[in-house]
């Protein structure tokens, strides 16, 4: 009989990670017409891996092709996503068992993991266990994180179009705050996203092409904030300058923690970690120079900005996807996909792979070779790694001067088992 396909979406979500699962549905409906005996249909989980727990599924087969071929251009998650954990098998056997029992009924037995780090974990933990409950099942992992901060794979989908997204909007606003210094806004804030690593704030270095250019400083959370440093550094920008353009990633980190604040001094105001890092630094430099600044928190806006996707980054996660389903079909199982990049002049880059094991719960932080000495800024060896990453332009299509993105019908698959709440 044909082995149905599962595919999740989880954590949170990317301008690209639609353009997998694109990949991913075209692939196997290529090979369910050539091979119906081995693989047939590709149910969808409605949120992520709830879905398989309350057999919430959506049949993808009742999506037209022109349709599917539009999640290429489609932010967010088509299907829903979620940061639900399953937790270990001696606290949470119930929800195996119920996996085991939605897996068996709609006769799945291929399923994808499309996430980060905790996802990955999660990947693995699942496929030992529902081996062990009598239900093996083939299981991929496929990267995606905006974070950029999943080991052994040289980036992550999603995080291409936020470095581009990022940059650009660095250097737009850059020539905003230099037309406006001399007599209002002196410095200008980017806080981007990144708890504990630093590669989205990098990125925005990009947006400098020569000495003086906005960014003048990137504040990541691999370098402890020293606050005096910092507004030394401010106070030399806008002499120099001007004006102060800035990127703060928002896992700032002083003193060994990546909780900022608490001990103030002098004139210095303290911070609780929630308010934000983009405004923690903001009153430093306001109570100390009087001057004025501008915060913005690029926030959902830079990972779901699909208009201004990277090339690159969509054709990554585009071939990932099939990637998956043709590793799944060679009889590949418990593995995460990577690329690898085979150079960076002319960029080129292949898929590979490696176990799952090996990935789950890891985190890849910047190199210390990526930041400049004084801490503030990105090496050439930084911008080389970065640059290719946001080139080439996939824009989607527009209607009536605004992107034209699909919204699935997403027809659930008829449930056959009693209720569950997880």
């Amino acid at each position: 009989m044909a082995r149905n396909a599962f595919y999740a979406q989880s954590g949170g979500v990317t301008a690209v990670i639609n353009a997998t699962a694109c990949g991913l549905i075209q692939a196997a409906r290529r090979l369910h017409l050539l091979h119906p005996d081995r693989i047939g249909k590709v149910y969808a989980g409605h949120d992520g891996i709830i879905g398989a727990l309350t057999e919430d599924l959506i049949d993808t087969s009742l999506e037209s092709d022109a349709d599917i071929a539009r999640l290429r251009y489609s932010p967010g998650g088509a299907f829903g996503s979620s940061r639900y954990h399953l937790g270990p098998l001696a606290t949470h056997r119930a929800h195996f068992e119920r996996l085991v029992e939605v897996f068996r009924t709609h006769d799945i037995g291929y399923f994808f993991f499309n996430g980060g780090d905790g996802s990955m974990g999660a990947a693995w933990h699942l496929s030992q266990t529902l081996a062990e409950l009598g239900h093996p099942l083939t299981v991929i992992g496929i990267p995606k994180t905006v974070d950029n901060d999943l080991a052994m794979t040289d980036t992550c989908p999603g995080f291409g179009s936020v470095a581009k997204y990022v940059a650009t909007s660095m250097r737009e606003a850059g020539f905003d705050v230099a037309s406006m210094a001399r007599t209002s806004t002196r410095v200008f804030i980017l806080e981007a996203m990144g708890r504990h690593a630093g590669w989205i704030a990098a990125a925005a270095g990009l947006a400098a092409e020569r000495d003086g250019d906005p960014p003048h400083i990137l504040l990541f959370p691999e370098v402890r904030f020293d606050a005096e440093r910092f507004l030394a550094r401010v106070e030399e920008c806008v002499r120099r300058h001007g004006y102060c353009a800035i990127a703060a990633a928002e896992g700032l980190c002083d003193d060994g923690s990546c909780e900022i604040g608490g001990q103030a001094s002098g004139e210095l105001p303290s911070h609780t970690r929630a308010g934000g890092v983009g405004r923690f630094v903001g009153e430093l430099i306001h109570a100390r120079f009087g001057y004025k600044y501008h915060l913005a928190l690029a926030d959902y806006l830079q990972r779901a900005a699909r208009h201004l996707a990277s090339g690159t980054d969509v054709a990554q996660a585009h071939a990932l996807g099939v990637a998956a389903v043709d590793r799944a079909f060679q009889g590949k199982t418990d593995i995460m996909l990577t690329l690898r990049r085979l150079s960076d002049r002319p960029y080129r880059w292949e898929i590979g792979e490696v176990p799952l094991r090996t990935v789950a719960n890891k985190e890849h932080r910047m190199p210390a070779e990526f930041i400049s000495a004084d801490g503030f800024h990105i090496t050439e060896a930084c911008r080389t790694y970065l640059q290719p990453l946001i080139e080439g332009e996939d824009p989607p299509p527009y209607r009536l001067g605004l992107p034209d993105y699909v919204r699935l019908a997403n027809h659930r698959v008829p449930r056959r088992l009693p209720a569950f709440v997880p």
